[in-house]
């Protein structure tokens, strides 16, 4: 095993020892076995490079494109050029889960679960560091460097963890690091020998040995160069954890994971899932996330609720931590719910889309049994689901029977006090609040006799005369300031509205908390309702004795106000008594569905629902083939054909450069044509395998390449003549003018070809060993590019802790 190969084998082993120190941060860990199996096709392919050679950037280049190639099959192949080539989706997949990745590391607890986006920060920094290690260990030959990314790569998860084991892991990364730096002592030491004199001088015109620094005794330049290397990782030690606890909440929050273990215990942390719903809402296609079948004959109140966000800090509204049980058969009544409220029971079959990975699970409200399987617990405070060690809605099916709870506005009015603790936990707003929220409250609310009133007058403000807009491209925010902007500016999305009711509600002292979730969808031909990404929104619900939690809709153009809220008007509209049950969950679908948004000229032209806005012609996409698909296609069509064909054309350029170019008069000019039609014809010689020796003459050269292809006496004789003018051209006191020299060169080709199988002339063809040379001149110029510009700074730092070029060959 050569030494590169064995420094190679060892920056992995001690990457992968560096990484086992972020295991006890996810569960599962599965993440690490895909880690290794990428890492080891990375190394594989940097000594593959190597032993070509190329230019050391070239190498690492060549490294990092892989790497690329690799995430983007395992993370984004569905939106990649054949599965594998990065194309501007499939970027911008990464961008999208290197972003929720960072929001899940907010969210969770330790350990957190696995979620897409975790694991492709996961799995891509130990790529990256495994790169970087390999760069400067085995292509620079520089280990102790390397152990300062390693050191980098524990640091976090030193910061983050509090198991108890950080020093097992930190055993494991030295290890680690010392097996790198042993096998680099080895190889230097099997080609330069072991120095054992402290002070001696070196021998004249003998390179110092890689253990010697920049001057005094060699045995002191190890303590010297450790001395920097110990320096700059103990900084890195103790900064980066010291950094890492002022990123508040999710990972470094150790008040509890998501959901415990065992029977009827464990805690959920306060999480934040509006990270992602202005994204949502933005998408340029409406993708499935649900669809479900309901035995109600309307829909239109059929919320699916993810979370309740009851906890306002000034800085944004957050679900507060809470005890989780298990999923009991039977879920408990609402609370506040009182026997006069006219109540129907509806079941409903509902199916998440493969690719909608929620960690709350969407509900009617209120439900009152649910039916699905995994680690699924319970929040009785919220009524929410939420799962267990990772448990996500990715490809659930579920069964939900709900109540439809539908009060009176004399009801609603006549709605006795909330209990005191409720009234205290519901009501409570931050010092930090601005006064003008609570006076715009009493503005709107002025002349309303109760809280009903109250709550419908702002909902109304909101939705109707306030003077709102909705405009899901405004800056987004949920705290104080976004609060005040919003009630000045008057437009905004959502969150804005909800966030902004409830903070209102809380200070005019009518218990209010948040709602995220869906709105009831679209109806399809098939009977069912699918759900969209544009369909995820919030909405404030306002606790009323008797009633319970009860929502309201302050955004305009989106869902639907409450009948509760409205004037009493007669109508004809079927009520929603409870109808056959629902069939069997139909399938999602990836296609986009339409939006419940509904313009005034749409409502004039009578297609505002949801069978006319999945008709061609409307917008909505996936029967067809869009321009941006059909361009990418078409350029991994042109990239198949044309990569391949890229040797074949470099040589025929180059060969008809050399034997039809015309050139000058002069005899230079004339010698300058001789010595190109002998280079075409050792490069046409290498195609058809016969490699050059540049140590032969031309005589002997030419002999060499009429054994080994067989070639015929005449061109053999041609062949002959060519080297006869190069004899003439090199070693000549007074060249004699020569003719004819390329048209020999063809001979000499059409015999290669005469002589060669059929496989054999295809190769040489299609693919030329001689195109080799193209790699070597790139090497050779990037070489000269950095010698002529010099090399950047830390280039020419790792220059003075490597060995001497000839020291670093096998």
């Amino acid at each position: 095993m050569s030494g590169s190969v064995r420094l190679a084998i060892c920056a992995a082993l001690a990457t992968v020892a560096a990484a086992c120190a972020l295991l006890p941060l996810v569960d599962p860990a599965s993440w690490l076995l895909q880690a290794v199996l990428l890492l080891t096709v990375q190394s594989v392919t940097g000594v593959a490079v190597r032993r070509v050679p190329l230019a050391r950037p070239l190498t690492v280049a060549a490294q990092g494109v892989v790497t690329l190639l690799l995430l983007t099959l395992v993370f984004a192949h569905d939106r990649a050029l054949g599965g594998l080539l990065p194309s501007p989706q499939a970027l911008h997949e990464f961008a999208l889960l290197l972003r929720d990745g960072a929001d899940d590391v907010g969210q969770y607890a330790i350990p957190a679960p696995l979620t897409d986006g975790i694991r492709l920060m996961l799995v891509g920094g130990v790529l990256v560091i495994g790169l970087v290690v390999d760069a400067l260990a085995v292509t620079y030959r520089s280990a102790a460097p390397a152990g300062l990314p390693l050191l980098a790569l524990y640091s976090v998860a030193a910061g983050l963890s509090d198991d108890g084991s950080d020093w097992l892991w930190f055993l494991l990364a030295a290890a680690g690091y010392l097996l790198l730096l042993l096998a680099e002592g080895r190889d230097r030491l099997s080609q330069w020998g072991r120095v054992f004199s402290g002070g001696a001088p070196h021998p004249a015109g003998m390179p110092p040995s890689g253990l010697a620094g920049a001057g005094g005794s060699p045995a002191l330049a190890p303590v010297r160069t450790g001395r920097r290397i110990g320096v700059l990782a103990l900084g890195i030690a103790l900064a980066v954890p010291a950094a890492l606890p002022s990123l508040d909440g999710g990972l470094l929050d150790r008040q509890g994971g998501s959901g415990g273990s065992g029977s009827g215990g464990g805690t959920i942390s306060a999480v934040n899932p509006l990270v992602s719903l202005q994204d949502s809402l933005n998408q340029p296609e409406n993708k499935e996330v649900l669809r479900y079948r309901t035995s109600s004959q309307t829909t239109q109140d059929l919320y699916l609720r993810i979370v309740a966000l009851d906890r306002f800090d000034g800085t944004s509204w957050k679900s507060s931590e809470r005890h989780v049980t298990d999923v009991p058969s039977q879920l408990p009544s609402p609370a506040g719910l009182g026997p006069a409220v006219r109540v129907s029971s509806i079941d409903t079959s509902i199916s998440a889309a493969d690719w909608y990975a929620q960690n709350w699970l969407p509900l009617p409200y209120p439900a009152s049994r649910v039916e699905i399987d995994g680690r699924w617990r319970y929040e009785p405070e919220g009524r929410t689901l939420v799962g267990d060690r990772g448990q996500t809605t990715r490809g659930a099916r579920y069964r939900v029977t709900s109540l439809l709870v539908e009060p009176t506005a004399e009801q609603l009015a006549a709605a006795p006090a909330p209990p005191s603790r409720l009234r205290n936990e519901y009501t409570e707003v931050p010092d930090s609040l601005p006064s003008v929220v609570a006076r715009t409250a009493r503005e709107v609310t002025a002349g309303a006799t109760n809280a009903y009133e109250k709550a419908v007058k702002l909902q109304d403000w909101f939705a109707v005369n306030g003077g709102f807009r909705y405009d899901t491209q405004v800056q987004s925010g949920s705290g104080s300031a976004a609060i005040v902007r919003f009630l000045k500016q008057k437009e905004g999305f959502c969150v804005h509205f909800s966030f902004s009711m409830a903070a209102m509600a809380r200070t005019l002292g009518i218990p209010a908390r948040v709602a995220v979730g869906f709105t009831p969808g679209t109806a399809q031909a098939d009977g069912s309702v699918s759900v969209g990404l544009k369909d995820a929104h919030a909405w404030p619900e306002l606790y009323f004795e008797g009633v319970g939690w009860t929502r309201f809709e302050p955004t305009p153009s989106r869902g639907t106000q409450p009948d509760y809220t409205m004037e009493q008007t007669p109508s004809d509209t079927p009520t929603d008594e409870p109808t056959t049950e629902p069939t069997e969950t139909s399938e999602p679908t990836a296609a986009p569905t339409a939006s419940d948004s509904c313009s005034p000229d749409m409502k004039k032209l009578g297609t505002c629902d949801g069978a006319a806005a999945q008709q061609p012609g409307n917008g909505a996409s996936g029967g067809g083939w869009s321009a941006t698909k059909v361009t990418s296609w078409s350029s991994l069509a042109l990239l198949l054909v044309a990569v391949p064909l890229l040797p074949m054309l470099w040589r025929r350029r180059i060969r008809t450069r050399r034997l039809d170019g015309s050139g000058g008069r002069t005899e230079q000019d004339a010698a300058d044509r001789v010595l190109a039609t002998w280079r075409e014809l050792t490069d046409s010689a290498w195609d058809f395998g016969v490699p050059p020796d540049d140590s032969l003459t031309s005589r002997r050269a030419v002999a060499r390449m009429v054994r080994i292809a067989g070639l015929d006496a005449e061109p053999a004789r041609a062949a002959q003549r060519v080297a006869e003018a190069v004899e003439q051209v090199l070693y000549a006191p007074h060249p004699r003018p020569v003719t004819g020299v390329a048209d020999d060169v063809r001979l000499v080709l059409a015999g290669f070809r005469a002589k060669a199988g059929r496989r054999e002339r295809l190769r040489a063809l299609l693919a030329p060993r001689s195109a080799a040379q193209v790699m070597w001149a790139a090497g050779q110029r990037w070489s000269a590019l950095v010698e002529r510009w010099g090399a950047p700074r830390w280039a020419r730092w790792a220059s003075q802790l490597r060995t001497p070029r000839g020291q670093q060959e096998n």
